[in-house]
Order: structure tokens, then C-alpha cells, then sequence
């Protein structure tokens, strides 16, 4: 079954808390259709229109990312995973990124904690998949590589919780492998899963070292949800049109790194029934690490297991 979801305040919200009401319940192999906001909760259809600005039903006192959700998964109970299968997304007509001041992770070498915060203003065209910006008298071009920055279930932990900082439920992982064609497993933490997504990204480098990817609206979004009873997750895990990724967060780096490694290996060790030591080996050899963001408090690193490279 298809539900289309219609972008408006009362599907919106800027927080996690598995008590907040699903907007809509939805079974296993059920695909929804959506359009979000911009990281700002505005959109705009067109360059001629004016932006709309949206609120969250939540009401918080100070709401971070505008998802949409939370979306209830029939027969989901805590223990088991969900599978979002991202089948297509097209990106609005504009998007922003942002540059300069202080940063939360404050490198004084690269001068930035003493400079002007600026704003770059991107026009994007979802046919050709490009983007163009203007930085004083130069015109720049990219493509773009569109994809979900924040896709989570709610947390098993009482209370409000900011939508910034990943977790092992997922969230606002950042990760710029999660394009079309990918399928993100999550740790569902509280029974009915509670499933939100937003934060709309037409490109991002690993890091996101200005604090922004080319932060924009999603026109479209179509993503499928697959409830999976008989398997468990600790962390979240993805297999992207480049590999098996696996996930590790943490405000010191080198911690999510050895949660990202050690999932990995995992990985490796049920893929090819060898032992950790093992495994461990052929990490070395065949896994790429990569950090996945430095900019939301719990700091990201990804592990990739390209699709082949151990036969």
C-alpha cells in the first residue's frame, strides 16, 4: 500500500519522544510518499513562489530539525528491525549551506572561529541533478547526490531528546552513502517503532565540515518500511548501491570509530563464518573508514564493506 503524506505543521515535529502520537500507521511493505521542509521549516515549490513556513505540533521550546512523523509500524515490537528502503528522492529548486563562525568542534588552524558566517545561496535543478552557487564573482557548479541526513525510530529513553546528536536508533546520521537505491536497518527501541525522517541533503562531503550540506526541500520523497521480526541490531547498519555500511557514534572520535569497526567485523564474521581475529583481517584489507560527520555533537564514523571486494 502507498500513503501519501501531505506537508503540513500537523505532521511535523523538531524532537524525539516515544510518547508523541503517530500521524499514520502503517504495516510492513507499506511505502510512503512525502515532501519536507528545509532545515529553516520553510518550502517553496518554485522560484517565483514566496516560502511557507511551517511549526511543529509539538509545540517545543526550542524545535531542531522539522521531521515528519512519527509513523507507527503495525506488529513492530522493541527488539526487532526496521528496514527503510529508500526508493526515490528529488530534490526542491533551492537549497543553503553555511560557513564560518564558530564551529562546535573549534579547529583554530583553520581560521574559522574568528570569521564572518556566511550564507551560501544554491539553485539546484532536480532534472540534471546540478547545483549552482555564486561566491563573489565566481559561478560554481555541482552535482548533486540527494539524500535523507536524518532517518530514526524513537528512543526506549524517557523524555524530550534533540534531534541533532545520531543514536544507536538512528536519527540524524548524516551519512551521505544513504542515497537512492539504499536500505537503512534500524534498532527499533519502543514497540510501534516510531519512524520520522527529514533534514533534506543535495550533496554533502564526509564531515560536513562547515556544520551544512547543501541543506534543501525534498519535492519528493519515496521510501518503503520492512519490518524484520526475526533479526536484532544494536547500532544502525545500511546496504548502499556502494556496500555494507555500519555505524558508530560517540563525542570522541575514536570511540565511534571502534563501535563502527567492531560492527563491521561483525558483519564480516556472519557474511563469511570466520572468527573475529579473522575477520578482523580481512577489514584491514577490504574496509574503508570514513567520518561521517564532526558537526552534531556525537561525532560519526561510517565503515564501508564495498559490494565484491571479499569473494
Amino acid at each position: 500500500m502507498i500513503h501519501k503524506v501531505k506537508l503540513q505543521s500537523e505532521h511535523l515535529h523538531g524532537s524525539f519522544n516515544h510518547e508523541y502520537k503517530p500521524i499514520l500507521t502503517v504495516h510492513s511493505g507499506d511505502s510512503i510518499q512525502l515532501t519536507t521542509p528545509d532545515i529553516q521549516w520553510g518550502y517553496s515549490t518554485s522560484k517565483g513562489e514566496a516560502k511557507t513556513f511551517f511549526t511543529s505540533r509539538e509545540q517545543e521550546a526550542k524545535p531542531a530539525h522539522p521531521i515528519v512523523g512519527p509513523f507507527e509500524v503495525a506488529d513492530a515490537k522493541a527488539g526487532m528491525v526496521l528496514e527503510i528502503r529508500v526508493n526515490e528522492l528529488v530534490p526542491g529548486w533551492y537549497g543553503e549551506n553555511w560557513a564560518g563562525g564558530v564551529q562546535n568542534w573549534q579547529n583554530e588552524k583553520l581560521d574559522l572561529i574568528k570569521s564572518e558566517r556566511i550564507q551560501v545561496n544554491w539553485e539546484l535543478n532536480p532534472l540534471t541533478m546540478t547545483g549552482t552557487c555564486k561566491l563573489g564573482e565566481q559561478t560554481f557548479h555541482v552535482g548533486l547526490q540527494p539524500f535523507m541526513g536524518l532517518m530514526g525510530v524513537a528512543p526506549a529513553e524517557p523524555g524530550l531528546h534533540t534531534t541533532p546528536p545520531p543514536r544507536y536508533c538512528g536519527g540524524n546520521i548524516d551519512c551521505k552513502e544513504l542515497v537512492r537505491g539504499s536500505s537503512l536497518f534500524l534498532p527499533i527501541a519502543v514497540d510501534g517503532g516510531l519512524f520520522s525522517i527529514g533534514d533534506g541533503h543535495a550533496l554533502q562531503g564526509d564531515g560536513e565540515v562547515s556544520g551544512t550540506a547543501i541543506e534543501c526541500p525534498m519535492d519528493f520523497v519515496d521510501i518503503t518500511l520492512i519490518l524484520h521480526k526475526e533479526k536484532s541490531l544494536q547500532m544502525p547498519r545500511a546496504n548502499t548501491p556502494s556496500g555494507w555500511i555500519t555505524f558508530g557514534f560517540n563525542e570522541d572520535l575514536n570511540e565511534a570509530t571502534a563501535t563502527a569497526l567492531s560492527e563491521m567485523v561483525e558483519l564480516i564474521q556472519q557474511f563469511h563464518n570466520v572468527s573475529k581475529v579473522e575477520a578482523t583481517a580481512l577489514a584491514s584489507v577490504a574496509v574503508d573508514l570514513r567520518i561521517t560527520q564532526i558537526v552534531n555533537g556525537a561525532k560519526g564514523v561510517h565503515a564501508i564493506l564495498p559490494h565484491g571486494s571479499i569473494r
